[in-house]
């Protein structure tokens, strides 16, 4: 199955800065069997959706970047716009655990959980390695589950 590791960040699109956090979200993804294509991207809403665009054979999509309080942090705002529905379980998870690393500054994350109208799941986590740490952690046990009710349009629901 295809993954998408979209990296939102300027400064690495600039090659100012080197790209951590996509790396360990590639050989994460690609140790659990994904066939992972990782792309970086700048810091623009065009951008971001161009390239979820051009990957329309990616059934998860993990953004990494954009998902503070800051004016610039336009990643969750842009992933929402192609959202069917979110899974707000997976942000109150994640900031409850960084909350447990980080402090309460964990809470400033709108990090997500989103599903697309074609059954494809996107994940924004925030660009810090301990922050994708965090998501992957959560994400990794259920995105075999998730992925496969996304897919189901009939039948009934599996619970193990």
């Amino acid at each position: 199955m295809k993954a998408l590791v979209l990296v939102v960040s300027d400064s690495v699109f600039e090659g100012r800065t080197s790209d951590i956090s996509g790396e360990f979200a590639v050989r994460a993804l690609s140790s659990r069997g994904f066939n992972v294509v990782k792309v970086i991207t700048p810091n623009k809403p065009t951008e971001i959706l161009k390239n979820i665009r051009e990957n329309p054979d990616a059934r998860l999509i993990i953004v990494i970047g954009g998902t503070g309080p800051s004016p610039r942090d336009i990643t969750v705002d842009t992933v929402e716009s192609l959202a069917w529905r979110s899974f707000p379980g997976f942000g109150e998870e994640f900031r409850r655990r960084s909350a447990e690393r980080v402090g309460l500054r964990a809470i400033l994350s709108r990090a997500g959980l989103y599903e697309t109208f074609d059954g494809r799941v996107i994940a924004v986590l925030p660009g810090s390695l301990d922050g994708v740490e965090v998501g992957l952690s959560i994400l990794l046990e259920i995105t075999q589950h998730l992925l496969e009710e996304a897919e189901r349009t009939e039948g009934p629901h599996r619970v193990s």
